[in-house]
């Protein structure tokens, strides 16, 4: 029996799709909300200064405002249980509304940016952050829980192949149309209308399911021995480290996302490789996301984390000890395959250790992620003004980044120590 075609139903008389219906559907919506919507800008922004439309110090802040966004986003999304039993009249949305209007959402704030109106970008950045964040966290509920229903979780790690699709897709684009002499306008004319075909393609799936906002409801064990004290603290200290840990996560892959490329510039003036490096990036988060589909049930996904921290801390390493086309090609690589494979572990952990606040806890996770992001390059800043040589300040912020990776990797393996899981 195969599976039914993107768009199909598996069981028409109740109209619910099969597994790689649900996959693929939210393979597509994070490619819109988080490798068109948020990452676009990164392919963009040189043609964007070459147009004159923007400079460095101003695009400095159009990054700011989408990872303050993103972080208000997440946070939202975190409060949302408290906020729901404080307003009761709040609407209990199904997720899989919320991926829809945050889908629509991208397209209009990416069609935006191509008009001519600098002081509004801040504010749409902004807003683009907030979406990507809210659509990011409702797409991981909505498809994890279908899938773990229809047997096949594994199956979740497909959905994380979505950002690697759409940073390849918008890095090859950005490539072609600087090649071709376009305006950066052109640019996000075209990622917008993209965006908003994909989610036309996807539409007829993301709907119905239980998955929905809720009141945030007191757990409540009367009767029974079933948690006590102690598990109650063992549990706490698990989330405590994960949320940790995975902020860290946040605060490594920031700095090195963001200065490899301007380092790769400076060490290769002129080469014609230097575009390829941020699509080289999307295909290793591709790749690894694909391979985490493939790991045997009944792992511990802490083991796993700590390995993906290890992998992202040798890229840099690789890129610092060769910083030719090849170190910088390896490096890309390594940090992007376990980029989205560490956020399908970690959502994975959250489903163990919190199963029915999980949407919750997934946006206290993204939230600790984005806070990471913003520390990392107020950081870069600093050790830049206070070190000889650009160089070494840059070489100084990427040996701390691959350190705090090494830090959250020996986290998730104190995890593992003293808090073993019985069974899977």
């Amino acid at each position: 029996m195969t599976n039914p075609p993107l768009g199909a139903t598996a069981n028409p008389a109740s109209e619910l799709p099969g597994p790689w219906s649900i996959a693929l559907a939210g393979l597509v919506a994070l490619a819109v909300a988080m490798g068109l919507g948020r990452f676009a800008f990164t392919p963009l922004l040189p043609m964007m200064l070459n147009d004159g439309v923007v400079d460095l110090p101003s695009a400095s802040w159009l990054a700011s405002a989408n990872y303050l966004g993103y972080l208000l986003g997440a946070l939202l999304c975190t409060l949302q249980p408290w906020l729901w039993a404080r307003f009761r009249w709040l609407p209990l949305l199904a997720y899989s509304s919320l991926v829809r209007a945050g889908l629509v959402a991208t397209g209009v704030l990416t069609l935006a940016m191509a008009g001519h109106f600098p002081a509004a970008w801040p504010a749409l950045r902004f807003a683009a952050g907030v979406t990507s964040a809210v659509v990011f966290v409702f797409t991981s509920g909505w498809c994890l829980s279908r899938l773990a229903r229809l047997g096949v979780p594994a199956m979740g790690g497909v959905i994380y192949a979505g950002p690697g699709a759409g940073i390849v897709v918008s890095g090859l684009f950005a490539s072609g149309m600087v090649a071709w002499h376009w305006t950066a306008a052109t640019g996000w004319l075209i990622f917008g209308a993209l965006a908003f075909v994909l989610t036309g393609l996807v539409w007829p799936i993301l709907r119905g399911g239980d998955e929905r906002l809720a009141a945030r409801v007191p757990r409540v064990v009367a009767g029974t021995a079933e948690i006590d004290g102690a598990s109650v603290h063992h549990d706490h200290t698990e989330m405590t480290l994960l949320t940790v840990a995975y902020g860290l996560a946040g605060f490594g892959y920031i700095i090195t996302a963001t200065f490899l490329p301007v380092i790769a510039r400076s060490a290769l003036p002129g080469s014609a490789w230097l575009d390829l490096f941020w699509p080289i990036f999307g295909i290793g988060v591709m790749v690894g996301a694909l391979l985490a589909t493939r790991l045997p049930p009944g792992r511990d996904f802490r083991v796993l984390l700590a390995g993906c921290y290890l992998l992202q801390a040798l890229g840099i390493a690789a890129s610092l000890w060769s910083p030719s086309l090849a170190g910088f090609a390896i490096g890309s690589l390594m940090l992007g395959v376990p980029f989205t494979a560490i956020t399908f572990f970690a959502m994975q952990e959250i489903r163990r250790l919190r199963p029915d606040t999980a949407a919750s806890f997934m946006g206290l996770l993204t939230a600790t992620y984005g806070i990471g992001q913003i520390l990392g390059p107020p950081l870069v800043a600093v050790l830049l003004r206070h070190t000889s040589s650009q160089r070494e300040g840059f070489t100084l912020s990427l040996e701390i980044a691959a350190g705090m990776l090494l830090i959250g990797a020996g986290l998730y393996a104190w995890m593992v120590k003293t808090h073993p899981v019985k069974s899977r």
